[in-house]
């Protein structure tokens, strides 16, 4: 570009518009280190307009010396404002190139696998989907979904179930204790029980209110061996209505109309007499076998039944502990294990299997 001071403004502005071309089209640190060297170097056109002032009238000299400095302002506006894309955009790479690959694909040589041809992403195990569905046939019963902490107290978990540090239904629970004694024990809940009094006692200070139709699903902890039917780290869901005039018999067709809600209607519930401190009367229930359809198997001991909870008229105690007037108001409880209930619907053999994490079991469903 040759100086020319009768043209130096529209000069001025060409060396701009060409400096954002430039500057724009810098896809690197270097790249644009370069090109700021071409537009301010020693060499570049700007250079040599300032070398050129000097020939010029002091008034000129003030005047376009003034011009040429707000030119390489603006230059060096230009580079800054691409140098800090060019570092967010490396910042971004570096990120984009540290972080792990979480997406779960299932990726094995069956003969029915290998002929897809391709990778499939992870999906919701069984036993969430399975608690999913649950939900929505108790919702559609006209229940509402509660949770409530895993990390329970002794009281929530078992003396205001009604039972007390000697009671011997303590037995029937190998419980885990995080915390064994004063000032009171903490213990990894060992059913979704604990949740029944919380909600109760929220209706009793008004928070909520009476009547209660509510279900529970959670993660429960025992101290069992594993085994065909019984798993140490289960999910339970369990069933709570409070409201007046509540009988054994609303409990058994609760029971049987979600049986065969969720099971089919070939499907069938029946109660056995049982003990429970937290109910009374107490009662286990069991649903015709799905994996033999009655006949008799191994899963269900020959039986052609399988026990899938435990039901019961809520205990006049357990009101009396949360503050409930039991004179006014009655109820019942049932729960549940959501694995076995997906065992049976889904004809598992054994429980073990969902935690293998065998994904030739996993892709099944």
């Amino acid at each position: 570009m040759t100086f020319d001071i009768s043209n130096i403004e529209q000069q001025s502005q060409s060396l701009i518009q060409e400096a954002e071309g430039l500057i724009s089209q810098a896809n690197s640190m270097d790249e644009l280190k370069q090109t700021k060297q071409d537009l301010m170097g020693d060499k570049s056109p700007l250079s040599q307009m300032h070398r050129k002032i000097g020939t010029l009238e002091p008034e000129q000299r003030k005047q376009i010396g003034r011009l040429l400095n707000e030119v390489k302002e603006r230059i060096d506006g230009l580079v800054s404002k691409r140098r800090e894309e060019l570092e967010a955009q490396e910042s971004l790479g570096q990120r984009q190139e540290s972080q792990m690959d979480l997406t779960e694909v299932l990726l094995f040589s069956t003969s029915a696998t290998a002929a897809l041809g391709y990778l499939t992403r992870g999906h919701m195990h069984l036993v969430t989907q399975t608690q999913i569905e649950l939900e929505d046939t108790f919702v559609g019963m006209g229940f509402f979904v509660a949770e409530g902490p895993e990390v329970e107290t002794d009281w929530y978990n078992f003396e205001a179930l009604n039972m007390p540090p000697d009671h011997p239904a303590r037995g029937m629970w190998d419980t885990f204790y995080l915390n064994l004694g004063a000032p009171e024990s903490i213990l990894l809940r060992t059913h979704t029980s604990p949740v029944q009094i919380h909600l109760m006692e929220s209706a009793v200070q008004g928070e909520d209110g009476l009547p209660i139709y509510a279900v529970m699903p959670g993660r429960c902890y025992r101290r069992d061996t594993p085994d065909a039917r019984h798993i140490p780290v289960f999910h339970q869901i369990e069933g709570l209505v409070v409201d007046k005039g509540i009988t054994f018999a609303d409990l058994a067709g609760t029971i049987e109309a979600f049986t065969t809600a969720y099971f089919g209607s070939s499907i069938h519930s029946r109660l056995r007499p049982s003990y429970f401190p937290f109910t009374e009367p107490s009662a286990e229930f069991e649903i015709t076998c799905t994996i033999c359809e009655g006949v008799g198997c191994r899963t269900c001991s020959n039986t052609g039944w399988i026990e899938l909870g435990g039901c019961g008229m809520v205990n006049p105690r357990v009101f009396d502990a949360v503050g409930i007037d039991s004179l006014v108001w009655s109820g019942f409880a049932f729960g549940f294990g959501i694995d076995r209930c997906a065992q049976m619907r889904y004809q598992i053999a054994d429980m073990r299997q969902m935690l293998e994490n065998d994904v030739r079991f996993l892709y099944q469903f």
